[in-house]
C-alpha cells in the first residue's frame, strides 16, 4: 500500500477550492488561444490597419492570420518531448513567456515581415499552451468532473474571443494606429499574469509520480482532497497511479512516437480526427473572418464588426450547457447531435448569399449564429477533452502533441485558404465546410467510444486492448489491499458476474440509446459497491 509519509497541507487552497484555483489559472492559457484567434478578426478590417500595411490583399490577409498556426505547429508537435522533460507547470510557464514576447512584437511591428515575425512567435507560445493545458487539466480532474472541467476551460477559450471582438469592436473608435495597436497589446497583458500565475500553480502529480517524485506527487493528491494525509481516497489514487507507471515500465516497451503508433495506433489516429474535425467543420471561416462574412453578407464596416461581437456573446453562452450535459450525456451524443445542426447551418448560410434577397444579411447573421452556438456546445470542447482522456499516462503528452499539431496544421490550411475561398467560390464554401459535419457524425457514430466516467487508468478496459488487472479504479486499489483474503478469493466469481450484468444492461438500453451509444462499449462500469 502506500509508504509516502507527509506532513499535513500547508496549503491555503486545498480541495476543491485548489481544484478551481488551478483550472481558472489554467485557463487562461486558452483564453490567450481564443483572443489571439479573433483579434484579427477585426482589426483586419479597420481603415487604419489596411493604411499601414498599404491595402493587403487576400493572401496577404490569410498570411497574417494563419501564419500563427504554424509556430503553433512546431511546438505543439515539440510539447509532448518538452512536458514530459520540463513538467506541465514548467512547459506553461515557458508558453506563457514565448506568447508575450510574440504579442509584444505584433504591438509594436514596423511592418508587413514584423507582423509575421511576431504572429509565429505568439503561435509557438500557443502551441505549448494548447497543448499541455488539457494534459495539465485531466490529469489534476476527477473522473466524475474531467468533462465538466475540461468544458469550462473552452469556455473561457471562446470567452477570450469574445473579449477580442469587443476590444477591437471599442477601439475602432479610436481615429489612430492604436486602433488596433491597443488590441493587439492586451495579449502580454493577459500572457504575463498567466505566466506569474504559473509559478505559484503546483504540478501534474501523475507527471510527478511517473518521474519518481513520490512525496511531491503524493502531496499534490493529498492537496486535491482536501490536505489530509490519511485520506483513503488520496492513498488509493496514489496507489492506482503508481501501479500504472510501474506496470509500464515493466513492459520494457520505451516511449517512443514508434512505440506509440505502433501499439495505441487507433487511439491516436481518434485523437487526430478529432482535432481535424474540429477545423474541418468550419469554425475558423467565422472565427477568424466573421466581419469579413458578415461584410459578403451585406453588413458593412464597424456594422460587421458589431455583428462579430454579438455572434461572440452567444458563442460565449452556448458554450455552458456541456458543463452539466458532457458528464451525464457522455461525449458521443454531444458531437452526433452538434454535426447534424453546424451542418445544415452552414447549407442555409451559403443558401442565403446565393438567393441574394433583402432578407439575406438578416438570415445569414441567424445562420451564423446557430452554427457557432451548436459549435460552442459540441465540437468546440470535446475534441480538446476526448485526446488527454483516450491516451495512457506514458504516451500522453506525446498524444495530445500529436492531436493538437493536427489542429493546428488544418488550422492554417483553412486561415490561409478561406480569404482566396470566399473569393473564388462564394457562397459553395459554407456547404463545403457542411459536408465535413456530415463526414464527422459518421466518423463518431462507428468508431468513438464513450469515456464518460472512466477513470484514466481504466481506459484501456474500454479499448477492449488490455485485462483491467489490479488496479481498476481508485476504490478497487485500495479494497485490494484492505479486505480479507476471502473476500479477494470471490473476485473472479465477482468478475464473471459483472460481466453477465453488463451485458445484460446492454441488451435491456432502449433504441434510441442503442442508436446513439452503437458499438461505443459502454458496457463499461467502474466497479460498484456491490462489487467490492
Amino acid at each position: 500500500m502506500v509508504d509516502v509519509a507527509l506532513p499535513p497541507s500547508r496549503r491555503k487552497l486545498v480541495g476543491q477550492p485548489l481544484l478551481y484555483a488551478i483550472s481558472v489559472f489554467a485557463s487562461l492559457g486558452v483564453f490567450l488561444f481564443g483572443y489571439d484567434q479573433g483579434v484579427m478578426s477585426g482589426i483586419i478590417t479597420g481603415p487604419y490597419f489596411k493604411q499601414f500595411f498599404n491595402t493587403p490583399g487576400p493572401i496577404e490577409i490569410g498570411t497574417m492570420v494563419a501564419v500563427l498556426e504554424l509556430g503553433a505547429l512546431a511546438t505543439s508537435i515539440a510539447a509532448g518531448r518538452v512536458g514530459d522533460i520540463i513538467g506541465r507547470k514548467g512547459t506553461l510557464f515557458t508558453g506563457a513567456i514565448v506568447f508575450t514576447i510574440g504579442g509584444a512584437v505584433q504591438t509594436f511591428t514596423t511592418g508587413f515581415y514584423v507582423m509575421i515575425v511576431g504572429r509565429v512567435l505568439s503561435g509557438c507560445g500557443v502551441g505549448l499552451l494548447s497543448t499541455i493545458v488539457p494534459i495539465y487539466q485531466s490529469e489534476i480532474s476527477p473522473p466524475d468532473h474531467r468533462g465538466a472541467l475540461a468544458c469550462m476551460e473552452f469556455t473561457c477559450n471562446v470567452f477570450g474571443y469574445a473579449t477580442s471582438v469587443w476590444a477591437d469592436y471599442f477601439c475602432s473608435f479610436i481615429e489612430s494606429d492604436l486602433s488596433w495597436r491597443i488590441p493587439l497589446f492586451l495579449q502580454c497583458v493577459i500572457g504575463s499574469i498567466l505566466a506569474a500565475g504559473s509559478l505559484v500553480m503546483p504540478e501534474s502529480p501523475r507527471w510527478l509520480i511517473d518521474t519518481d517524485q513520490d512525496v511531491a506527487g503524493m502531496g499534490v493528491i493529498v492537496d486535491l482532497h482536501g490536505g489530509d494525509p490519511n485520506n483513503i481516497i488520496a492513498q488509493a489514487e496514489f496507489q492506482e497511479i503508481k501501479d500504472k507507471v510501474i506496470y509500464e515500465r515493466e513492459l520494457g516497451e520505451g516511449r517512443s512516437y514508434a512505440v506509440m503508433w505502433k501499439k495505441y495506433k487507433r487511439r491516436v489516429l481518434l485523437a487526430m480526427s478529432s482535432q481535424a474535425f474540429a477545423q474541418l467543420n468550419g469554425i475558423n471561416v467565422i472565427g477568424y473572418y466573421a466581419p469579413s462574412v458578415f461584410e459578403e453578407a451585406g453588413w458593412l464596416g464597424r456594422d460587421a464588426v458589431l455583428m462579430t461581437g454579438i455572434n461572440a456573446i452567444i458563442y460565449t453562452l452556448s458554450t455552458l450547457p456541456p458543463w452539466y450535459l458532457v458528464d451525464r450525456w457522455g461525449r458521443r451524443v454531444i458531437l452526433l447531435s452538434g454535426a447534424v445542426i453546424m451542418g445544415i447551418s452552414l447549407g442555409f448560410t451559403g443558401w442565403w448569399m446565393y438567393i441574394d434577397v433583402p432578407a439575406t444579411p438578416n438570415a445569414v447573421v441567424i445562420c451564423v449564429v446557430i452554427y457557432n452556438a451548436a459549435f460552442g456546445y459540441s465540437w468546440g470542447p470535446i475534441p480538446w477533452l476526448y485526446p488527454p482522456e483516450i491516451m495512457p499516462l506514458t504516451f500522453r503528452s506525446k498524444g495530445v502533441s500529436i492531436s493538437t499539431a493536427t489542429n493546428w496544421a488544418f488550422n492554417f490550411i483553412v486561415g490561409e485558404t478561406t480569404p482566396y475561398l470566399q473569393e473564388v467560390i462564394t457562397w459553395r464554401l459554407y456547404p463545403m465546410h457542411g459536408f465535413y459535419c456530415a463526414c464527422s457524425f459518421i466518423l463518431v457514430y462507428f468508431l468513438y467510444p464513450e469515456t464518460k466516467g472512466v477513470p484514466l487508468e481504466e481506459m484501456d478496459a474500454v479499448f477492449g486492448e488490455e485485462e483491467r488487472l489490479d488496479y481498476e479504479s481508485e476504490r478497487a486499489s485500495l479494497v485490494s489491499n484492505t479486505r480479507s483474503p476471502s473476500a479477494r478469493s470471490g473476485s473472479a466469481r465477482s468478475g464473471s458476474a459483472r460481466s453477465g450484468s453488463r451485458r445484460k444492461a446492454a441488451t435491456e438500453r432502449g433504441w434510441v440509446s442503442r442508436l446513439l451509444y452503437r458499438d461505443d462499449r459502454s458496457t463499461y462500469q467502474p466497479i460498484g459497491e456491490g462489487d467490492e
